[in-house]
């Protein structure tokens, strides 16, 4: 009896282990792409060199975690805020920096970049053009300890699919530049047609799944 209690235990935390979430962070709340509209205000550059995508990815038993950098971008501000932005991905860019291998972190970033994910020789770019920006009254502490100021709603464009998402953010305007960033958040990557692994569309992968959440952190600077 106590030998299958024990196995008992043991499937239950295999499973646990199995269908354990992914990367941490609140989920990005994604729909359907919304109308862009012109914004006013001043434009403000994205400081490129200070600005920076994290990015986390997970499966059973392990993750992988890097960078990846924007092309260019622009925040635009008037008096009452931010009104606007536009930002190109270099997808490209893309950098692991978890593996110490240099022959493993190569195949890697390879795998990333070819067709079965971001397929980055057909789609070099991907764009984020925000469709709207909320005050945040609330500003109580999240599990991270950050009290965001905002939440920031806008279309993402990978491989050619375009889908709302809406996350939060804080967002700090000083005479020359803003500084925005966000705290860990996700998105799916099922929901841009990015298959592989995924036990959305496929149903034989047992343990050998790759989880479709995409951990995300970001900070952006942007000057005059």
């Amino acid at each position: 009896m106590k030998t299958k209690t024990k196995l008992l235990f043991f499937v239950v935390l295999a499973f646990a282990a199995i269908t354990a979430c992914g990367p941490q962070g609140e989920r990005a709340s994604t729909g359907d792409a919304m109308a862009e509209a012109k914004a006013t205000g001043t434009v403000y550059n994205t400081d490129l060199s200070a600005s920076v995508i994290n990015w986390e990815g997970t499966k059973p038993g392990g993750s992988h975690n890097g960078t990846i950098k924007l092309k260019q971008g622009t925040l635009t501000v008037n008096d009452n805020g931010v009104t606007g932005g536009e930002f190109v991905i270099d997808m490209k860019s893309i950098v692991n920096v978890d593996l110490t291998d240099a022959e493993y972190n190569a195949k890697l970033v390879g795998h990333l970049m070819s067709p079965d994910f971001f397929a980055v020789d057909s789609f070099p770019t991907a764009r984020f053009v925000i469709t709207q920006i909320d005050n945040i009254n609330n500003r109580d502490l999240d599990e991270d300890g950050l009290a965001y100021t905002h939440e920031v709603t806008g279309n993402l464009t990978i491989k050619d699919i375009t889908k709302s998402i809406k996350f939060k953010a804080i967002i700090e305007i000083e005479s020359e530049k803003v500084i925005a960033s966000t705290g860990n958040f996700v998105i799916d990557r099922s929901d841009w047609n990015i298959k592989y692994g995924s036990r959305k569309f496929f149903d034989n992968l047992k343990d050998k799944f790759i989880f479709d959440e995409i951990g995300l952190k970001i900070q952006l600077i942007a000057g005059k």
